[in-house]
């Protein structure tokens, strides 16, 4: 792959963006690479854990606006397909049966910043600037507000959206965009490291598979169909070969191996 770069460390798949003379920004091999390393670790199971980081100064600027200008040449349908190519790796992300990580090593804004909130987990360092910047150009954040209406609520997703403000990364922790921030990148990466070590050690692979299908699916339902669909999932977790070995390592007062 051009753009993409890929490697597995101690469980942890690495997906790091590798265009950094464009600031790591999207067009559309760039977005089928990005497809194609994350199935690719989905379906690995030498990867418990991914990680998606960023090779240069910034994380990744959205889309590739001299490719969005040659798009403004194509017909609606042709445009569509494009359009459909990016939402189909923001839901993979968000749907995908492993836990991914964003390690934000610099700015992350538009395109950039949606694929930091499709990820369940962020951290980065103070110097990284978030933001959807989309009305500034004339365009629109459309397919990423259904994922970052449901992570921030919806004032804090009026005022990114509509505003096109840029905002520092101790403002997306308050607004839930990011968990934690670390002082340098070296912390980063090391922090990072050492949260996807705890999760690969101390959680249920199946577990956490089958909470993060629930967390995308639930939103959509209204209360009674949510709560007969957790009543369902809760059944079938009970027979699972890991909550078996959780619950009797438990009880044996032993450590389970994850």
């Amino acid at each position: 792959m051009e753009f993409v770069k890929t490697y597995i460390h101690e469980r942890i798949g690495y997906i790091s963006l590798n265009r950094a003379e464009k600031r790591n920004a999207l067009n559309f091999q760039f977005t089928s690479e990005l497809k194609e390393a994350f199935k690719s670790f989905s379906e690995n199971t030498a990867v418990k854990i991914i990680v998606l980081k960023a090779e240069g100064p910034a994380f990744c600027a959205g889309a590739d606006l001299e490719y969005l200008q040659q798009l403004q040449h194509n017909t609606y349908k042709e445009n569509l397909i494009d359009s459909t190519h990016l939402m189909e790796l923001y839901k993979l992300i968000y749907t995908l049966n492993k836990v991914v990580i964003a390690e934000v090593n610099g700015h992350a804004l538009a395109g950039g910043c949606g694929l930091v909130t499709v990820c369940d987990f962020a951290f980065s360092i103070p110097e990284a600037n978030f933001g959807y910047t989309e009305s500034r150009i004339g365009f629109i954040p459309a397919i990423v507000m259904n994922f970052l209406v449901k992570k921030i609520g919806e004032t804090h997703a009026r005022m990114m959206l509509l505003s096109g403000n840029v905002i520092k990364a101790s403002e997306a922790q308050k607004f839930g965009i990011i968990n934690a921030i670390y002082e340098s990148e070296e912390e980063l990466e090391e922090e990072v490291m050492k949260f996807a070590q705890h999760l690969i050690a101390h959680n249920s692979e199946t577990s956490m598979m089958l909470t993060k299908q629930m967390l995308s699916e639930i939103h959509s339902m209204p209360l009674d169909e949510a709560l007969r669909y957790a009543a369902e999932m809760n059944a079938t977790a009970r027979s699972s070969e890991d909550c078996k070995k959780g619950i009797a390592a438990f009880l044996n007062k032993e450590t389970v191996k994850w």
